[in-house]
């Protein structure tokens, strides 16, 4: 017996693709949809209003196509507030728990609607009944009695809409520019960091040991003296190499002007991590005077607070390294509250990694030689990236350029 329901969508679901995203999504898990309202908005800053009957074959099938709908913004007409159930043990989640999106969440307690802090997704919402907070907790922090949101009901989703004005994040939307970045492209780039800078805004970037293996990283310690990076997230080997860099002119035993290979410079970055270890650290280092420049050095003369996340493949690692990697998700969440873009350059996991934690509408760049890499960060959720296809050494010194130029200009 066919089952059906009614679900409501609402904002700029027409220029967003949202209703495009709905149809299809619909079709394609077998079931059918009846338009019984459809209010379109007249202006470019009007919304739109839909109502559809959806229907199916089963009552699971259904409750499956609602479930999909629910992650793009679509609601039932008659909201209940939410169901809460206590954990009943740290980490332990109540059967039926619901598993958050990266986008906007509200959820509806004792009749008033509230906003859920710090989203992310997969995790999951847990409502403070005292102070009247909905707060996005990974399962890592759940705790016995905490009431934690079950089902779908009385959530809300807020899916992204696409920017009112021109932009790179318009210009690009979920796209990967597959050709070498364009001095428009860059520029466009460069335009938003300075508007946001210029707002109070705070930059992220998330760096690999490409950065200094392509000669890059000149032009990222340039970025965080000049005030446009307000946190680094890394691994042990972005900031070995930058270390060995400054030290012995090599990156991985390779002459970084000339690209040959040095006698004796495959330990250059065993080096590197001893001189730090008998400094205590990288800003011991730099108080010491062993290291006199690079973007560690710049980090600590400028007061940057860097993530420097661990691998079972480090050498080492670095004392400054987290090897906990319950610990380093910590780390990285605390400092991207209130971030407001994130550059990824050359680094794969830890762009995923930060991915994962970022809302979606915090505007993300990321930059990788490696297409598949680029695609493979929009495919594991974070949709809102930018991508540019490119190797840092190209990337990062004409970005410098741009924000340099533009400043100048203004």
């Amino acid at each position: 017996m066919e089952s059906c329901r009614e679900i409501e969508l609402e904002g700029h679901i027409i220029d967003s693709g949202v209703m495009t995203l709905v149809f299809d999504k619909i079709m394609d898990m077998g079931g059918e949809f009846e338009i019984l309202a459809f209010d379109v908005g007249k202006l470019k800053t009007d919304t739109s209003y839909a109502r559809l009957r959806v229907s199916a074959p089963t009552v699971q099938r259904l409750d499956a196509i609602l479930s999909e709908l629910h992650r793009f913004g679509a609601r039932m007409p008659e909201i209940d507030d939410v169901t809460l159930i206590p954990a009943e043990g740290d980490r332990i989640l109540p059967k039926g728990f619901y598993s958050t999106t990266n986008h906007p969440t509200f959820v509806k307690y004792q009749g008033e609607w509230l906003p859920v802090e710090r989203i992310e997704m997969d995790c999951h919402i847990v409502v403070d009944e005292v102070d009247r907070r909905a707060i996005c907790i990974p399962i890592s922090k759940i705790k016995a009695g905490d009431a934690v949101v079950v089902s779908e009901t009385g959530v809300r989703v807020v899916y992204p809409e696409r920017p009112r004005k021109a932009s790179a994040f318009e210009f690009m939307h979920g796209t990967v520019s597959s050709e070498r970045p364009s001095e428009a492209i860059i520029a466009k780039i460069a335009r938003e960091i300075l508007k946001l800078k210029r707002e109070g805004g705070k930059i992220a970037l998330v760096g690999g040991p490409a950065i200094v293996h392509t000669g890059a990283a000149g032009a990222l310690a340039e970025m965080i003296r000049e005030g446009y990076i307000d946190v680094l997230f890394a691994g042990n080997a972005l900031a070995t190499h930058d270390i060995e860099a400054n030290l012995f002119g090599t990156s991985l035993g390779m002459n970084i002007r000339t690209g040959t290979l040095v006698t004796g410079g495959h330990k250059h970055h065993i080096c590197a991590i001893s001189e730090i270890m008998r400094a205590g650290s990288i800003k011991g280092a730099v108080e010491q005077g062993v290291i006199t420049g690079g973007v560690m050095y710049e980090c600590v003369k400028k007061d940057i607070p860097f993530v420097l996340a661990g691998s079972i493949r480090d050498d080492g690692p670095l004392p400054d390294v987290i090897t906990d990697a319950v610990e380093a998700q910590d780390a990285m969440r605390r400092h991207l509250l209130g971030i407001g873009m994130v550059l990824m350059v050359g680094t794969l996991l830890h762009s995923i990694a930060v991915g994962n934690c970022l809302p979606s509408y915090v505007k993300t760049v990321c930059v990788d030689i490696n297409p598949a890499a680029v695609t493979k960060l929009m495919d594991r959720g974070t949709t809102q990236a930018v991508g540019v296809v490119s190797d840092a050494g190209t990337f990062l010194p004409l970005l410098v350029e741009q924000l340099e130029r533009q400043k100048a200009s203004e």
